[in-house]
């Protein structure tokens, strides 16, 4: 007796989804799927009626997205790194792996560009006044005003000579 492979079909699922079912199993708007199908970070094809029908893979390219995204990477490097997979296929661990890893620097960078931030705050908050003249946060590369108050430059441009 020959052994059949029992397809979704067979199960009683489709190979296909909806986008309301896409929605419902991702926790991700229908409008969100619209506006990634948009940027080509997902596929879907077309019924003969004009409904959008999506692989099942494309479930773990919406948490693949998702999780990029709640860890602060930007849409744009989400779908480059997107562009680098199989537009077909499901991102796998060492997908993710591989490109999370070129994330890790930016996001070091970002880490302690935040605490730098958060550092020069509390000492901006402590002085209360936010002016001009002392801020580091409003005013970082103010060398002029260490001159104190003033113009301390004069332009001298091109003389309208009568």
């Amino acid at each position: 007796m020959a052994s059949k492979d029992i397809t979704l079909e067979d199960l009683g699922f489709s190979a296909h989804l909806s986008v309301g079912e896409v929605a419902r199993r991702s926790g991700v708007p229908v409008s969100t799927l619209h506006f990634y199908e948009s940027r080509g970070l997902i596929h879907s094809h077309r019924t003969g009626g004009n409904q959008r029908r999506y692989a099942r893979d494309v479930l773990r390219r919406v948490s693949f997205i998702r999780v990029a995204q709640r860890v602060g990477i930007s849409l744009a490097d989400i779908q480059a790194a997107l562009s680098t997979l199989p537009a077909t296929a499901a991102p796998t661990r060492a997908d993710w792996e591989r490109l999370s890893s070129t994330w890790r620097t930016e996001l070091d960078e970002r880490m302690a560009q935040l605490k730098r931030l958060r550092d020069t705050l509390d000492d901006c908050i402590g002085c209360g006044c936010l002016s001009i003249d002392r801020c580091r946060l409003r005013n970082p590369l103010d060398r002029l005003g260490e001159q104190g108050a003033g113009p301390h430059r004069l332009w001298v441009g091109p003389r309208d000579e009568d």
